[in-house]
């Protein structure tokens, strides 16, 4: 069925602090791809765009950052992506609203998209798109372009101040993309006083550190994320960046004297001189960057010091997927046709007699489920995510929840979700991505769960039709909404099969016999 397009000459237009924008509409819903938010030289801090003169038009997404490695398309059914031109001049966002009167105060909801802090985009993956999320909420949905890896992230402090925070340069984009969502939402029909940020994976990192960031207080009102609590968002203990730039100069024929050289040369030279010494550097446990760096701007990761005052004000929704990384493979053969006895067995080669006592355990958490998915349970984000829940929910000042999205998908035997699988859902976007598609629970799954995000993105409490009264964490109650073809609240439900299993948890990739490529 056609859509009713419209873009002329001066609809849709918007006023922005830089100058004027044209969008265009799809069936009422006002699109606008590409604005530019900050402007910034190499390793510095980010500065308000460049104003113009007349109409700029916002019709095309912006440059991506460049990354470390060249894409590979892969697992296209699992999690499709896009790719698009690359520039360090990165400093893009797109928004996708109902109504452009500046009294319309919808609640504003920012995405950071995953990749860790080294890759990825606002546009990467198809479920990103927010037409579907904002038309079915009624609320602005803005995602971001920043800078990343070494662009965004490598530490050159000791080599002079105008480098004080090029650790963090990265970070500093996102902070100027809120101020910018402050300065100008309300003519795109924003509430500035209420936003939204939230994140998966590396996104979901971003949330966690910019409620650890001051220059962000005031800039957001509410914090989700998405798998994106995890051990790999931490600097080492001493993050001193001298070995890996001094590595780099060296591959680039330099010295320490030529180190300003690196704000002009190619970054496709610094990216070879990256990759080349910073493995060793990374296996001896030193500094690579490409991850917020500790300093006077960023406090560091609450989980290690403590969650900073503002934090603690934040109303914070904390989630992860049954499997994570480990359900990126093949689904597991016969795994809905296996006797008990089958299933025990394949267990026992991995488990040994250590099978019982986990079977046990995880029946009491999964009733019902194939026992052979014990193997494929998340070791990368719920440990820590439950670990961030209750550091944050033992500050009263705010509301912490929890969720998990355990539900499996139709491919090979059933696959349980992997990383990433939750996203389509929360987007409203599951007729973007094949596989989400299953007759008789898609489409009530996904207004379940992009419900929940934007009633609590509209009151801070997730709640949804169809969803059990949902009470936060509190000390010593870790309550965990399961997302499901049912909906169930439990109570520290898996903490005994974790504190089982951990120890002689299985690395996934042991589990397949063809490598398996990690998505985001």
């Amino acid at each position: 069925m056609a859509k009713e397009f419209i873009c002329t000459w001066n609809s849709p237009v918007v006023q922005t602090q830089a100058g004027k924008v044209r969008g265009f509409a799809v069936d009422g819903t006002y699109i606008f791809q590409g604005i530019k938010y900050a402007d910034a030289k190499r390793f510095q801090m980010p500065t308000p765009p460049a104003p113009w003169k007349g109409i700029r038009d916002a019709h095309s997404y912006g440059y991506v950052c460049p990354m470390l490695t060249r894409e590979t398309a892969a697992g296209e059914v699992k999690v499709p992506h896009r790719y698009w031109p690359k520039d360090e001049n990165c400093q893009y966002l797109n928004i996708w609203t109902q109504s452009l009167d500046p009294e319309a105060k919808r609640p504003v909801m920012v995405w950071f998209h995953g990749g860790g802090f080294f890759a990825g985009s606002s546009i990467e993956q198809v479920a990103y798109d927010g037409e579907n999320l904002s038309r079915f909420g009624d609320v602005v949905v803005v995602t971001i372009n920043h800078r990343l890896n070494i662009l965004g992230y490598l530490d050159l402090s000791p080599y002079g101040e105008k480098y004080w925070n090029s650790g963090n340069v990265g970070n500093a984009d996102l902070v100027a993309s809120l101020q910018w969502v402050k300065e100008n939402i309300r003519n795109f029909g924003g509430d500035p006083d209420n936003v939204t940020i939230f994140g998966q994976s590396g996104g979901g990192g971003k949330v966690s550190t910019l409620m650890q960031t001051p220059a962000a207080n005031g800039l957001f009102h509410k914090a989700i994320i998405m798998s994106g609590v995890y051990d790999g968002t931490r600097c080492p203990g001493n993050p001193e960046s001298r070995p890996l730039i001094q590595g780099m100069l060296k591959e680039l024929g330099l010295t320490e004297a030529d180190v300003e050289q690196l704000e002009t040369l190619p970054y496709e030279a610094l990216a070879e001189a990256y990759n080349k010494v910073s493995p060793a550097i990374r296996e001896e446990g030193g500094y690579v960057g490409c991850v917020p760096l500790p300093n006077d701007y960023y406090l560091g990761d609450p989980r290690e010091i403590g969650f900073a005052p503002h934090a603690k004000t934040i109303p914070t929704l904390v989630g992860t997927v049954f499997g994570e990384m480990s359900t990126f493979g093949p689904g597991l053969p016969d795994r809905r046709s296996k006797t008990r006895e089958e299933q025990l067995a394949y267990l026992n080669r991995f488990l040994g007699d250590k099978t019982q006592e986990l079977v046990e355990l995880f029946e009491e958490c999964y009733p019902g489920r194939p026992l052979t998915d014990l193997v494929l349970l998340d070791t990368f984000t719920r440990e820590a995510s439950k670990d961030f829940c209750r550091k944050k929910a033992e500050h009263t000042q705010a509301p912490t929840y929890n969720y998990l999205f355990t539900l499996d998908f139709p491919m090979d035997d059933g696959v349980p979700a992997w990383h990433c699988a939750d996203i389509p859902f929360f987007f409203h976007n599951t007729d973007k991505v094949p596989v989400c598609n299953i007759p008789g629970v898609s489409d009530q799954l996904e207004d379940v769960m992009a419900g929940l995000f934007v009633n609590f993105a509209y009151n801070g409490v997730p709640t949804a039709p169809g969803l059990p009264q949902w009470t936060p964490c509190v000390p010593g109650d870790l309550a965990t909404m399961i997302l499901d073809k049912e909906y169930r609240l439990v109570h520290n439900f898996d903490d005994k099969l974790y504190e089982a299993y951990l120890p002689v948890a299985v690395d996934p990739r042991k589990l397949y016999e063809e490598e398996v490529t990690l998505l985001h």
